[in-house]
């Protein structure tokens, strides 16, 4: 921007630039407005679970179908997650469109912002099953002779004995049954 040579171009120019200014924060403000306004709705691929989310990704409703009662709580809690993940990986394309539509996708602070929102929400893993938890150990507390393995598994062998020399027929350690306190 050329600097004008009066005092009037002057104020001219710092009249624009400051509507200029105004005018981009007006378009930031009805963003937010927007992107704050926004909520997305999700539903688990079964129908058990549904839940909707803020446009910061926090969870804002919670519902899960009694039919889910009869599914392992690790399976409830994992489809929880992965329809949570689903809808959060949504975030990033309704920021775009919002920006899109107030201050335009070329503006540099949008792309940051997108760019953000795409590390921070990234798409959900891949709906391929989840592998079967692994089965804990089982401990059991009591006296070990009251413990009966479960059918299929079978008992641990018994430790083995530990090795012990034979006593020498020239060892006199029993002091001839008499005590060595005297």
């Amino acid at each position: 921007m050329a600097v004008p040579e009066d005092i009037g171009g002057s104020e001219r120019m710092l009249q624009q630039w400051q509507a200029s200014i105004q005018e981009k924060a007006d378009r930031y403000q009805e963003m937010a407005s927007r992107v704050q306004g926004l909520s997305i709705s999700e539903t688990s691929k079964d129908g058990l679970i549904r839940l909707t989310i803020g446009s910061n990704g926090i969870l804002q409703h919670l519902e899960i179908a009694e039919a889910a009662g009869t599914k392992r709580m690790a399976e409830v809690a994992g489809e929880v997650m992965r329809t949570l993940q689903k809808a959060q990986s949504r975030i990033p394309e309704l920021l775009q469109q919002a920006m899109a539509e107030t201050i335009g996708t070329q503006d540099e602070t949008a792309n940051v912002l997108f760019t953000e929102a795409k590390k921070n929400f990234p798409a959900p893993p891949s709906d391929d099953p989840p592998a079967a938890p692994q089965r804990a150990q089982e401990i059991r507390f009591g006296i070990e002779d009251d413990y009966e393995p479960s059918p299929g598994r079978h008992a641990a062998p018994p430790p083995p004995q530990p090795h012990r020399r034979p006593p020498r027929q020239d060892e006199d350690d029993d002091f001839d049954g008499q005590s060595f306190l005297r």
